[in-house]
């Protein structure tokens, strides 16, 4: 059977791989779309079982936020490097898997990977993603996602594909919306307020606090007031409301919300990497292993 250009042409765009893969795979299948699609599929598993084994520890954030404002959705999706992350055929797979979160509302990663990537189209976010690795060649993987509907303003900032965030906002305007949301990517807060500081954590900073202080040898009335001025600096730098905003660093964040009528519900904060444990090369061993292998 003759493989034409147009047969060719589909089978790329269903699978994402080159040209002559396609063709081998239709050549081997006598023009079968069907069979060729699995075949490559099934080549595309293989290679990514060779990937399983590295690291990926780079990649994009993208965030997708409804016409009206109040539905968001942010995703992480990894690679190795840099390299591929930053490339137009990762992006765009990162901006449509944010917008199926936003849609489908999914209720974990394995349920995502399972719908459809795109409205109408019968490629799974898995299949997407498996025709993704096979083009680029490097072990990519949807990392995780958070989804916030409400009826209140939601605020979002990309930091280039490295840094997002989704803020959640109660009065104030979008342009509020926005800085803040840029503050919250510089600033790096782990809550909103105070009462959001979990006691243990408090207990344990205090106690390291009144070790430090009490080696200063001042009386014990003097260490206290030390003490507690230290832990109101540290829920300070942790919380939202207690930093000092960076457009206007003599203003905090509570300060500012106050002026302008709003209160922070909720934020999310995401960063390519944060917690991920990269592997670092023993050459001296692999070095070593070579030659007890030889």
């Amino acid at each position: 059977m003759t493989i034409s250009a147009q047969m060719v042409k589909e089978l790329r765009e269903r699978t994402g791989l080159g040209m002559m893969e396609c063709k081998a795979a239709l050549t081997e299948t006598n023009g079968d779309m069907e069979a060729a699609a699995d075949l490559l599929r099934k080549k595309a598993g293989a290679k990514l079982e060779k990937k399983a084994g590295r690291t990926a520890a780079d990649g994009a954030i993208a965030i997708h936020v409804s016409t009206d404002g109040t539905l968001a959705a942010m995703v992480e999706v990894n690679s190795e490097t840099d390299f591929v992350a930053k490339g137009d055929d990762f992006l765009a797979f990162a901006a449509d898997v944010a917008a199926r979160v936003a849609v489908s509302n999914p209720a974990n990663v394995d349920s995502l990977l399972k719908l459809p990537l795109k409205d109408g189209a019968s490629a799974t976010v898995a299949q997407g993603l498996e025709a993704l690795v096979a083009k680029l060649g490097e072990k990519m993987g949807v990392r995780r996602f958070d989804r916030i509907t409400s009826g209140h303003r939601i605020g979002s900032y990309l930091h280039g594909r490295k840094i997002g965030v989704l803020v959640e906002m109660e009065g104030g305007d979008s342009e509020l919306a926005k800085d803040l949301a840029m503050h919250i990517a510089a600033s790096r807060p782990e809550c909103v307020s105070r009462d959001q500081v979990p006691a243990d954590r408090i207990a344990k900073e205090k106690e390291i606090f009144t070790e430090q202080a009490q080696q200063s040898g001042k009386p014990a009335n003097i260490i206290e007031k030390m003490v507690e001025g230290r832990v109101s600096k540290f829920l300070g730098e942790i919380t939202l409301l207690g930093q000092p905003f960076v457009k206007d660093p003599d203003t905090s964040v509570e300060k500012l919300l106050k002026g302008r009528n709003a209160r922070v519900l909720r934020f999310l904060r995401y960063e390519v990497g944060e917690g991920i444990e990269k592997k670092a090369a023993d050459f001296a061993a692999e070095v070593m292993a070579t030659v007890k292998g030889g």
